[in-house]
């Protein structure tokens, strides 16, 4: 796992020496200069990079946390902001939740996005066979065919580290079940194709819940991050 951020006045990188296909970097911990008021800490999806949130506009400094194959990685001191945001999305959800277990909690509003608590499950996650089927088969080509599901069209070729990636599934998987955590709002997209909308209502039955025309990646609909968080 690592944190990196993705919007501020420096590029840094904290966890995992080296070992994340994307996001290299030198480890440099500590805030940004001139920072703004607000950071938001973005909990990402299996395989997809922060690009995907790059049309949204705000002043918001940004850390993007990615690759769940451990949970090892720490925040750097957020404590010189006003106030601090996340958004967890698809596998994002059930990871911050198992990485938030035993630590202070430094979010003043969390939101979740198309993911669950029950990160592999029948009625209220991925379906297990669609997981297993995943995992199993995972090659460039499929990755591409992923990205078009997640995406609701095709996508120009990206290259991963098919057996990293795997190893990410088998721990989220494995690490199953997250803790409860209780989230301020719940985007569900109702065309999603990997968490299947009904299993998300299921799993978010009497939260506060948003159903939105859009797939798993739901960004494009946003203009600004205060638009998707409020």
């Amino acid at each position: 796992m690592e944190f990196r951020w993705i919007k501020s006045g420096q590029r840094q990188t904290l966890g995992r020496s080296g070992a994340p296909s994307q996001g290299e970097g030198q480890v440099l911990p500590g805030l940004p200069s001139g920072r703004n008021p607000e950071a938001i800490v973005v909990f990402g999806g299996w395989a997809v990079g922060p690009e995907v949130f790059q049309r949204l506009t705000g002043a918001q400094d940004v850390i993007f946390a990615s690759d769940y194959r451990d949970l090892e990685a720490e925040l750097p001191d957020l404590t010189g902001y006003e106030r601090v945001s996340l958004l967890a999305w698809s596998f994002g959800v059930s990871a911050y939740a198992h990485w938030q277990q035993g630590r202070k909690d430094p979010f003043h509003r969390k939101v979740a996005v198309n993911g669950s608590l029950t990160p592999v499950s029948r009625t209220r996650g991925v379906p297990p066979v669609a997981m297993a089927k995943t995992t199993e088969t995972l090659s460039q080509s499929a990755y591409q065919l992923f990205l078009a599901r997640v995406f609701g069209a095709g996508r120009p070729e990206t290259v991963i580290d098919v057996e990293a990636r795997r190893a990410e599934l088998q721990a989220v998987a494995r690490r199953g079940d997250a803790p409860v955590v209780d989230f301020d709002k719940i985007w569900i997209s109702r065309s999603d194709k990997i968490f299947p909308a009904a299993n998300l209502n299921r799993a978010w039955a009497g939260s506060n819940v948003q159903e939105i025309d859009a797939p798993h990646a739901p960004f494009d609909r946003f203009s600004s991050w205060e638009e998707l968080l409020s």
